[in-house]
């Protein structure tokens, strides 16, 4: 028998928590599914949950919020022997777009009825846990400063990316893969397991989530003009890496894959995780973490992962 935690996150998507709840309460009473519902933890401390996942045999933890919330209940828990689900209720959604969990509440939920799943890759960076994005420079700064405004949102989202993009001067960075090393001027660099911004914005066209690579879009200096475009193109995938060493001096935009790689982040750019923001470093080291958890997604994603 399924045993199902569902846990919602108490300031992600307020409005329209009660109806998600409910539906979730209706559909679950309804195909006879033994459920609970419990709030997600600021602390990230889930040693109760651990606990009762064993005594109580609990199957299933579906996360009710964001890819911060997905992030967090994860890592605490990915080492546990149950599966995962999520239901979007975040600001941007990019890791269950990014495994073609729908927007929509009601087909979110009949997914987690469903129950099947498939492997995913997450990955590290230094001794902290990602799922599926993690930016250094522009993007880690406009997360900074949405996380200090009081209302959330794509529209708040759009005018801190505005404001900093007027703002935005580009970083020195050193990238060192396996087989060499190079230094670049960038506004950011993005290290990516699924394909997604968030909000159905594609950063990285050829990512899956259980393929066992990075896939890492560097944004070097360029006309301010230009960058917008250059980003467009990314976006639909038409700036595919064809010899890295010619790129670095040739292109606005470098897109390659990796299993791990380091970044030597020499004045100290901005970080984030997962969208979230986190304290920078001067040397940051992402290495991929292979089938890592289980989750729940649609039966056609399912299927292809296999």
């Amino acid at each position: 028998m399924r045993k199902i935690v569902f846990l919602v996150n108490p300031i992600s998507g307020t409005a329209k928590k009660d109806i998600v709840l409910k539906a979730v309460e209706h559909t679950c009473q309804k195909e006879g599914l033994h459920f609970e519902i419990m709030p997600t933890h600021a602390n990230g401390n889930y040693t109760l949950l651990k606990q009762k996942i064993h005594e109580e045999q609990i199957t299933d933890v579906v996360i009710i919020g964001g890819d911060g919330s997905v992030n967090q209940v994860v890592h605490a828990l990915h080492r546990e022997p149950v599966r995962f689900g999520v239901i979007p209720l975040g600001s941007g959604n990019g890791f269950a777009y990014a495994a073609a969990i729908p927007a929509n509440m009601q087909k979110a939920i009949d997914i987690i009825v469903q129950g099947h799943s498939g492997k995913v890759d997450a990955f590290r960076v230094n001794n902290r846990f990602s799922c599926m994005l993690t930016g250094i420079g522009f993007d880690a700064k406009v997360a900074h400063d949405f996380a200090t405004k009081a209302r959330r949102g794509l529209l708040t989202y759009t005018q801190q990316s505005l404001i900093n993009f007027f703002k935005a001067q580009p970083y020195q960075f050193e990238v060192v893969l396996p087989e060499f090393s190079f230094f670049t001027d960038a506004f950011f660099i993005s290290i990516a397991n699924g394909n997604q911004f968030g909000n159905h914005v594609t950063i990285a066209p050829q990512a899956v989530l259980n393929d066992g690579l990075l896939d890492v879009v560097i944004v070097q200096k360029m006309n301010k003009a230009k960058l917008p475009f250059a980003i467009l193109r990314q976006m639909r995938g038409n700036n595919k890496l064809q010899q890295l060493v010619d790129d670095i001096a040739q292109k606005n935009i470098l897109y390659f894959q990796v299993p791990s790689i380091k970044v030597r982040n020499h004045r100290l750019a901005p970080l984030h995780i997962d969208g979230e923001p986190v304290e920078t470093a001067e040397e940051l080291n992402f290495e991929i973490i292979k089938d890592c958890f289980d989750l729940l997604q649609p039966a056609k994603s399912f299927k292809e992962n296999q």
